[in-house]
């Protein structure tokens, strides 16, 4: 079987989404499916059973396919700094802090690690379906580029083009796209899906019809606007989260510093539709809140200094209701915080913390990943993942004294008996929901929509055709 390729006619087109909801599509029908994006530019990761750390969308992909995450899904991963450089994640493990200069110089060895991790895939899996980054035709990248022309050329993928008509200039971007690809890629393109129609269906039969006839490519589907509130792969889709606020009982100031990273521990909170919360991006009182959720960062000691440039940092020390911390946002708590090799920052530094926590943070190598069951708080098995550098002496997993609540492990919100011990503590009122089960609910809702709107008989179809 032949793999398969979406591609975007532009960023936010919706590959994601679609490559998760063909992966759990073509699981159910008996297939052995296997996601793929060889290279993904996000500061939300996850760490696999192997120890290894790949993109959240990579991994929300495999929950689809009903498999285990793996690095070989997500060879490249880039993660910002925000000051013009970027930590490269090569096979799960870091591999160099680098300009972009810097990593298109070894661009040719990454496309090795590609090319051996689709490989792999490919003797392991029926079906290796692979979403392309941003648009396939930018022309001036094309000798750099791993995740669209380099996959489709190495491999041979069958090829689906996604275009948002939500963002207008369908036709357009269709065209464009299709007449600036790849001649290999688009000898091999399958037909091309509409994303994001809102409204009545009928109106596109026309639009459909022109891009058939004229363009010379069947339309696979017409896929209605339906979001997806889950694993959100960058920080700005949070700005688009609609939250389902039935019966607010308590209010979450979340501190979205400029290195928010690991957003996916919002999802739990943000799909409750008893907590309402609020990003907070620049100065204003917290006294309208019930707690402050300091979540993961990226730069921690620049976004404790963006705290202080902003007067949140003060405005912490005098919030007296529960504060909650998260893996750098639970560093943050501390006394300070060392940097001495310049792991996550531009120099070596020393910040001093909010200092609820008397303990000391130090930055080292290598990276900690590991997804585990961890014994915290008075709690015997609470799933959850590590990916930090910072190592803290007395309290290296977790703190819990007063108001203040810490731990380095992401996903604690998602166990719902933990979550509702500590929302209840909050307010006795609160009642708590199943968010695994929301989870589920979400994927197979969305799966379902596109395969009642989709024309997955003939994808499957052209898979099997040399």
């Amino acid at each position: 079987m032949k793999p398969l390729a979406v591609f975007g006619t532009s960023s936010d087109a919706g590959k994601t989404t679609l490559v998760m909801a063909l992966c759990r599509i073509f699981a159910d029908q008996g297939l052995k499916v296997a996601p793929f994006k060889a290279q993904n530019v996000s500061n939300n990761s996850a760490v696999t059973q192997e120890g290894r750390e790949i993109s959240r969308a990579q991994c929300l992909q495999a929950e689809a396919a009903r498999i285990e995450p793996s690095y070989l899904f997500n060879p490249v991963l880039l993660k910002s700094h925000g000051d013009g450089t970027v930590q490269v994640v090569v096979n799960g493990l870091v591999h160099k802090k680098l300009s972009i200069a810097a990593y298109y110089d070894e661009i040719d060895h990454l496309k090795l690690q590609v090319h051996q991790a689709f490989s792999r895939l490919q003797q392991d899996y029926d079906l290796v379906i692979a979403e392309g980054a941003g648009s396939p035709v930018e022309l001036n990248l094309l000798d750099k580029d791993l995740s669209n022309t380099f996959v489709a050329n190495s491999f041979n993928t069958k090829n689906i083009l996604v275009a948002d008509i939500e963002r207008g200039g369908v036709f357009a971007s269709i065209y464009g796209t299709m007449a600036l690809m790849d001649p290999v890629m688009r000898s091999n393109l399958v037909g091309v899906v509409i994303n994001k129609f809102r409204g009545d269906r009928r109106f596109f039969d026309a639009g459909e019809k022109i891009i058939q006839d004229r363009f010379g490519v069947p339309v696979l589907g017409v896929l209605p606007f339906q979001p997806l509130n889950i694993d959100m792969e960058d920080s700005q889709s949070l700005k688009n989260y609609q939250q389902r606020l039935d019966d607010v009982k308590i209010r979450v100031a979340v501190i979205a510093y400029p290195g928010l990273s690991n957003y996916n521990d919002l999802d739990v909170l943000m799909a409750d539709p008893e907590i309402y919360v609020e990003l907070i991006n620049s100065y204003r009182s917290l006294n309208s809140f019930d707690m402050v959720l300091l979540p993961g960062s990226k730069t921690v000691i620049r976004d404790l200094q963006w705290l202080k440039q902003q007067g949140l940092f003060k405005e912490l020390q005098q919030f007296n209701k529960p504060v909650f911390g998260l893996c750098g946002g639970y560093q943050m708590l501390c006394e300070s915080l060392h940097d001495p090799d310049a792991l996550e920052h531009d120099v070596a530094s020393i910040e001093a913390g909010l200092s609820f926590i008397d303990d000391v943070v130090i930055y080292q190598s290598p990276k900690i990943l590991q997804r585990a069951y961890y014994q915290l708080f008075s709690y015997t098995a609470i799933k959850g993942y590590e990916i930090h550098s910072g190592r803290m002496g007395k309290y290296p997993l977790f703190y819990q004294g007063g108001r203040f609540t810490g731990t380095h492990v992401h996903g604690v919100f998602d166990d719902d008996t933990f979550r509702g011990d500590y929302f209840k503590a909050i307010n006795p009122q609160y009642q708590g929901f199943g968010y695994a089960r929301y989870r589920e609910v979400q994927i197979q809702g969305f799966t379902d929509m596109v395969a009642e709107n989709l024309d997955t008989s003939a994808i499957l179809q052209a898979l099997q055709i040399d």
